[in-house]
């Protein structure tokens, strides 16, 4: 299973690397996750740099995708060389984004008819993309979810995991990322918000 993590330059560290971290706590042979990006390197909004481990094309293949955030997502949904190579597909992957990662979503036509969660500064251009933004860190619909704040990158990391690996995975994966002496407290938390949105 190949999970994808679209990441641009001007990119939020928080969005990308968090769900790279949980997500890679599933050590599975068939366990795949990578940051896919339009180029060779891409650069965050505060100026570290990382090499792409996957292509926007080898995405399009994958089993989930997630979008994360970034400075430059408006810039990104308008440059048609970019989202030309942006074919993704809810009816065969799984796909989440977050924060503006929503903005980027909703220009695909993934959102028709789905509430989204995003982050406030992005709200308004979701708001204007045709999408009823929801006040809440979490949602999912089908195999499209959605999450609004930087620390949400739990919720959607947690939801790929559960969705794809059981509860008792996404339990265990959290279980290792979470402080110490609140570990309990972070796990029920992540379920209680993505659970509800499970198949």
């Amino acid at each position: 299973m190949h999970i994808a993590i679209l990441t641009f330059d001007g990119f939020n560290e928080l969005d990308s690397l968090i769900a790279l971290g949980i997500l890679n706590r599933i050590k599975s042979p068939d366990w795949r996750v990578t940051l896919a990006c339009p180029t060779a390197t891409v650069t965050s909004m505060n100026g570290v740099v990382l090499h792409a481990q996957a292509s926007l094309e080898e995405a399009q293949a994958a089993d989930a995708v997630l979008v994360g955030s970034g400075i430059k997502t408006r810039d990104i949904v308008n440059d048609a060389t970019v989202m030309d190579r942006l074919r993704l597909d809810s009816s065969r992957q799984l796909i989440g984004a977050q924060c503006s990662g929503t903005l980027l979503l909703a220009k695909l036509g993934l959102l028709a008819r789905v509430p989204a969660c995003t982050d406030l500064l992005t709200k308004p251009w979701v708001v204007e993309a045709g999408v009823d933004v929801l006040n809440q860190p979490f949602y999912a619909a089908g195999n499209v979810a959605t999450a609004g704040g930087c620390l949400s990158a739990q919720y959607l990391a947690t939801w790929v995991i559960a969705r794809m690996h059981g509860l008792d995975a996404a339990r265990s994966a959290m279980h290792y990322v979470a402080p110490v002496g609140e570990k309990e407290l972070y796990v029920e938390r992540a379920l209680a918000v993505v659970q509800p949105f499970l198949p």
